[in-house]
């Protein structure tokens, strides 16, 4: 009994050992390229963030147990290649988005760095650390009882109540912040390239929060745009960069036009007519305004301000200009929400 007890120890050391020397591995070639990323995007010079072991994030998620998923983030965000799970690390909670393994570009990498390099601004998930001991490298979020958005730009389930229009409008301000301050805040444009309802978190207090910053680009210096292969949500796509790989700050703007029409009539960026037949959300407004037809806001008739919402119809078609020159810079589109927002209904 007591041989087949030290034998069964063996094998438990044994493979903790395993264990330890693939994190080690995996540290090793993670880390290479992460200083890699973190030297060309600021010559390694960001924000602090905190190394976590295999250890405390595999305790957290409980072996990243499905059951351990961020109640509050669904899981479809598994399809998109990560999913988030919500876990205490030294009593702390955290919120830990996890990569598939399958995973093979370096936008894990690129999250990583974006996410540190903008985790002071308060339009943002704050970025605490990461663990690089995993086939795919894994990010550590705080946690300020995060919910998301979903694709109509509603909280909860998919035919839920839409948001009460004033908490509407103040979440496009927050995210036109952020998304200018990527534009402005650095000597070289980031741009975000996948803008979307889901990618958009509200903490406890209702301020909302931009996420996911995989598919960022930073311009070159000097530089106003990239040629690049698409990359995003394709409902919410610039048409331009589709069809010429062409990225600029623009981009992004047309995007979050897309967002704010999404916000506006309370349906996803693609949606079918009561005839079956499919429609981007852009050129449903557009027929209803050919037509003389007026659009049909969403939201609760006691709680329409038809002045405002006239308002961010007129900017959100202005984002979506056909041409880059004819769309506002987001900074203007920031300080139009501001104005909407401050203006008095009609």
């Amino acid at each position: 009994m007591e041989c087949w007890r030290r034998k069964k120890q063996k094998e438990k050391e044994k493979e903790k050992e395993k264990e330890k020397e693939e994190a080690r591995k995996y540290f090793l070639k993670n880390g290479s390229v992460f200083l890699k990323e973190l030297i060309a995007d600021c010559n390694g010079i960001s924000n602090p963030i905190r190394m976590f072991s295999s250890d405390q994030i595999s305790k957290a998620t409980n072996h990243f147990d499905p059951n351990c998923s961020h109640p509050e983030v669904p899981s479809r965000y598994s399809y998109l290649g990560f999913t988030f799970y919500k876990g205490v690390i030294e009593g702390r909670s955290y919120v830990i988005k996890c990569f598939s393994k399958f995973w093979d570009e370096d936008n894990p990498y690129n999250d990583i760095v974006l996410s540190a390099r903008v985790s002071n601004h308060i339009g943002f998930l704050k970025l605490m650390g990461c663990c690089l001991e995993f086939p795919q490298p894994v990010l550590v979020f705080e946690n300020l009882e995060y919910r998301s958005l979903n694709h109509r730009g509603r909280v909860g389930c998919w035919d839920g109540p839409m948001l009460p229009w004033n908490v509407r409008l103040k979440i496009a301000k927050d995210v036109a912040t952020a998304i200018t301050y990527l534009h402005t805040a650095f000597s070289r444009i980031i741009i975000h390239r996948d803008i979307s309802a889901n990618n958009v978190f509200l903490d406890k207090n209702g301020r909302a929060k931009l996420t996911d910053l995989k598919f960022a680009v930073t311009l070159p210096e000097g530089k106003s745009w990239i040629k690049d292969k698409v990359r995003g949500n394709y409902e919410y796509t610039d048409p331009i960069y589709r069809s010429t790989g062409i990225l600029t700050e623009y981009s992004d703007v047309y995007s979050f036009g897309i967002l704010m029409l999404v916000f506006l009539l309370g349906k996803r960026a693609v949606f079918a007519l009561s005839s079956g037949v499919h429609c981007h959300i852009l050129d449903y407004v557009k027929d209803m305004r050919e037509r003389g037809e007026p659009v049909e806001f969403g939201g609760d008739s006691n709680d329409m301000r038809p002045g405002q919402m006239k308002m961010f119809l007129d900017l959100a078609l202005r984002c979506c200009e056909e041409r880059n020159e004819d769309r506002p810079k987001m900074i203007l589109v920031a300080k139009k929400i501001k104005h909407i927002e401050r203006s008095l209904d009609c």
